[in-house]
């Protein structure tokens, strides 16, 4: 069959219906009654079963979490698991981030990569494998969540009411085929100043989160505002930003206001994290040949009473464990230093010879005519937390640090191209 004919004949309803998503704006807040990560999300949620029930499909939300769209019958489904929030917009765009934007044949708009645009576009390609009568043996469920940016919370509530499906993907990373995510842990690194050195700073001021390297940030000292403007990128993708964290302090190294312990600690900011993201200004550079190397990004400096609290992001390889990535890190701390650990997610690894990624690899190779080895990531996705679960696009080999920043954006010929690659990929995983 013809998918790309079918898929270009009918874009335009496809992208009437992505941007009544896209408009929700559905970014984490607080929990109110059926809404456990806040109204936005469920709005987003309950907006996309609205248009699965227009396709026909069979619809449900679990625990007011989770929804899905499922076509045919039976125990056991191939699953397509995505998310309906996103992080917040930030400031700096170019068009409504809320909105479906397109200039020059590319889509812009909060989600439209990460991950509203690659879901939708499996719920709609399945519209159409439907409306074609393909034959199928199981069903197919694509499957919503409303909290992966926030700690994936979400999949508990759904798994605790509903099977793990018996294989499926998350359109929510990287082509070809992702088989390993490494290991991701956070430290907050609390460092002991003197009160009358610690006194001429003034409260950290900036957009400071995990998601992302902060791009601007600012400080008094004695009264006096330091400012400084980086560039931001994903936080697992820090080589392609400009950290500000690392900007400021050399700024401070250089101001004869600072001197002591906290000069000495400006000092260590920038000999160990000053364009050092592999690890290597901490002793922590490991590095596999399945995974590369591992990842370290400074995201968060604030001031607490006696202290500073540096919140660091490392995503370490498959071959490493939290515990060489920790007692390296703790003989390379500056003096009067805690180390505590506030996030961890364990690695995942699927078997890349399990016959469900080849048969995927073959539809990726087929399709694209690239080649179609499977992979691993730095990012962190469904796949660590929905059992018999690979993560499969949405982005191509090159494409990396889109998400998470401002004007994200995807190229309207790739989102066609993820759809036909969906549409092979979940007919080819039911037959």
């Amino acid at each position: 069959m013809d998918f790309r004919k079918v898929i270009e004949e009918n874009k335009e309803q496809f992208y009437q219906d992505l941007d009544q998503v896209m408009q929700v704006e559905s970014v984490k807040g607080p929990s109110a009654k059926h809404a456990p990560f806040g109204r936005g999300p469920k709005e987003a949620l309950e907006t996309v079963m609205a248009l699965a029930q227009k396709y026909g499909f069979k619809t449900a939300i679990v625990n007011d979490a989770v929804g899905y769209a499922q076509w045919g019958e039976g125990e056991d489904y191939i699953g397509v698991v995505g998310h309906l929030d996103v992080v917040p917009a930030g400031e700096g765009w170019s068009f409504p981030p809320f909105k479906l934007s397109k200039k020059d044949h590319r889509f812009y708009g909060r989600g439209i990569l990460d991950n509203k645009g690659p879901i939708l576009s499996c719920l709609f390609g399945l519209k159409l494998l439907k409306e074609l009568n393909v034959p199928i043996k199981k069903p197919i469920r694509i499957i919503f969540g409303t909290d992966e940016e926030s700690g994936s919370s979400d999949i508990p509530l759904y798994l605790s009411e509903e099977k793990a499906p018996q294989f499926g993907f998350t359109p929510d990373c990287k082509y070809p085929v992702v088989y390993g995510e490494r290991g991701i842990v956070n430290y907050e690194i609390l460092t002991a100043i003197p009160d009358n050195e610690l006194t001429i700073l003034g409260e950290f001021i900036g957009d400071q989160a995990r998601d992302h390297v902060p791009d601007e940030l600012s400080v008094t000292v004695n009264g006096e505002k330091i400012s400084v403007i980086g560039k931001r990128a994903p936080s697992n993708a820090p080589e392609l930003g400009k950290n500000a964290i690392t900007l400021l302090a050399e700024k401070m190294v250089q101001e004869e206001s600072i001197s002591g312990k906290l000069s000495d600690y400006f000092a260590w900011v920038v000999r160990s994290l000053s364009e050092k993201h592999y690890g290597q200004g901490l002793g922590i550079d490991f590095s596999d040949i399945d995974s590369g190397k591992l990842m370290l990004t400074p995201y968060q400096l604030i001031k607490k009473e006696h202290q500073l609290a540096l919140s660091v992001a490392v995503r370490y390889p498959v071959s490493v464990t939290e515990s060489d990535v920790t007692e390296a890190l703790e003989n390379h701390l500056p003096p009067e230093s805690q180390l505590k650990v506030i996030r961890r997610i364990k690695s995942s690894h699927f078997p890349k010879d399990d016959l469900n990624v080849q048969l995927l690899t073959e539809v990726y190779e087929k399709v694209t005519n690239l080649d179609g080895t499977p992979v691993t990531t730095t990012g962190a996705t469904y796949a660590r937390f929905v059992p018999n679960i690979v993560a499969f696009g949405p982005s191509f080999p090159g494409q990396k640090g889109i998400a998470h920043n401002k004007d994200e954006y995807m190229d309207e010929k790739d989102l066609l191209l993820n759809m036909e690659i969906y549409m092979h990929g979940m007919l080819k995983l039911v037959e």
